[in-house]
């Protein structure tokens, strides 16, 4: 495997198991420190030994990141021990209803947001001084974001908010730091299980794409170690869509 992100040093939220943990593991097996981070430190634990079985320098920090104090260990520690960083991947999300937009309640919607897309920001505020030149930003959104799905709706609408924020902090935050986003598909993960529950269901979601499969947590995290290297050096602003050819934009 390359070597492209050799001496970086990376944090991915949300990062014990699923895409993060995915994401995590690949930025390392590039040469990366990367720090995991989620809100049980059973899993944070687990995680850094499974990472650092692979030889991979790996730290864990806990973290929820709609705790405040939580948010502000998780860049100091970081800073602490390696000082300073060159990735920062915001993967956290919630998505605690299934109800209709026009029923949701207020802490729900609270939630959503606070979660999905306000926790983003404000990690970012506390790790931006100490971003270096070159650095990357990487969003984690969705296909749902272009087309927010039937009782999933609201979680959507939130993913459509990170790709207008990815424009904003990639004006922001430039020149020196670019700031992509990632849309994935349908990947079976414990926060999807529902796209697995049967192998009818599987199939349908399948039949969705035009590669007729489902997408990988190895999928997405060979596009987030791209857009983290200098590979990318050129691309800021943007949202790659990696869903199998699922319809989305033109």
């Amino acid at each position: 495997m390359a070597r492209r992100l050799e001496g970086k040093v990376a944090i991915v939220t949300a990062s014990t198991q699923g895409i993060g943990f995915s994401i995590a593991e690949r930025f390392g097996l590039e040469g990366a420190s990367v720090i995991v981070s989620s809100r049980k430190k059973r899993n944070v634990d687990e995680a850094v030994e499974k990472l650092k079985k692979k030889g991979i320098e790996a730290t864990g920090i806990v973290c929820h990141v709609s705790n405040p104090q939580q948010r502000k260990e998780l860049i100091d520690k970081t800073i602490q021990t390696y000082g300073h960083i060159d990735i920062f991947v915001s993967n956290a999300a919630v998505n605690p209803t299934v109800d209709n937009i026009l029923d949701s309640q207020e802490q729900v919607l609270d939630k959503l947001w606070e979660v999905n897309v306000k926790a983003a920001i404000l990690l970012l505020q506390a790790a931006a001084p100490h971003l270096k030149k070159g650095s990357s930003v990487i969003l984690i959104s969705s296909i749902g974001g272009y087309f927010p799905p039937a009782k999933m709706s609201m979680y959507g609408v939130t993913k459509t908010a990170l790709l207008g924020l990815t424009k904003a902090l990639a004006a922001e935050m430039s020149p020196d730091t670019r700031v992509n986003c990632i849309a994935p598909g349908f990947v079976p993960t414990h926060f999807a299980d529902f796209i697995t529950r049967t192998e009818e269901v599987r199939k349908s979601f399948e039949d969705k794409t035009l590669l007729k499969r489902l997408g990988t947590t190895a999928d997405m995290a060979a596009v987030a170690a791209f857009l983290a290297s200098d590979d990318a050096s050129y691309i800021t602003g943007e949202t790659i869509v990696v869903s199998g050819g699922m319809p989305s934009r033109l």
